[in-house]
């Protein structure tokens, strides 16, 4: 059995992230998606908790025959010993998948297998791109699963990261 590790802020998960883990599914018997910056929310950057991106993947994931897990991780701002922090929140693996440069340098200095994969129409599917198209009231919904629209709606989402990329300034 084959276990891998791809990680991601999933702000929100769209449907880039979602091509990515239907290539992983051809390699591994189960996923661990780590979920970045768990403990950063309501901001423009990061508007989603953990537990709505964690919703937001489980649903998406649902008609995937691949047993998935969804584990939080806190930001560390020490990257020397990122790998060894993100595998104490994780159950054990034996790939990981990324695309991140530093994300891929880290992982080979810890002597963990590192796998990339092409990335699926990245000029549009980037998650600045969609929260952008969700502040300024742009088609986003087509950028991610039906059921990570669900899941924004159910949260009332587009108000708060509208709300959060306001400025309290008077224009100065």
């Amino acid at each position: 059995m084959t276990r891998g590790f791809y990680i991601g802020r999933f702000q929100p998960f769209h449907n880039g992230h979602r091509s990515m883990v239907e290539q992983i599914a051809e390699d591994v018997d189960e996923l661990v998606l780590g979920i970045g910056s768990a403990d950063d929310s309501h901001t423009v950057r990061n508007p989603f908790t953990a537990g709505e991106r964690i919703m937001m993947i489980t649903k998406s994931l649902v008609e995937f025959d691949l047993v998935t897990y969804a584990v939080p991780i806190e930001d560390l701002e020490r990257n020397s010993v990122w790998v060894s922090h993100v595998q104490s929140m994780s159950p054990d693996f034996d790939v990981a998948y990324s695309n991140n440069p530093l994300v891929i340098q880290l992982f080979h200095e810890a002597d963990i297998e590192i796998r990339q994969s092409p990335m699926f129409n990245r000029e549009v599917l980037e998650g600045s791109e969609v929260r952008e198209r969700m502040i300024t009231g742009g088609d986003w919904e087509s950028l991610v699963p039906e059921a990570v629209v669900d899941v924004v709606e159910e949260m009332n989402g587009i108000e708060r990261i509208q709300m959060v990329s306001d400025s309290d300034s008077n224009g100065d």
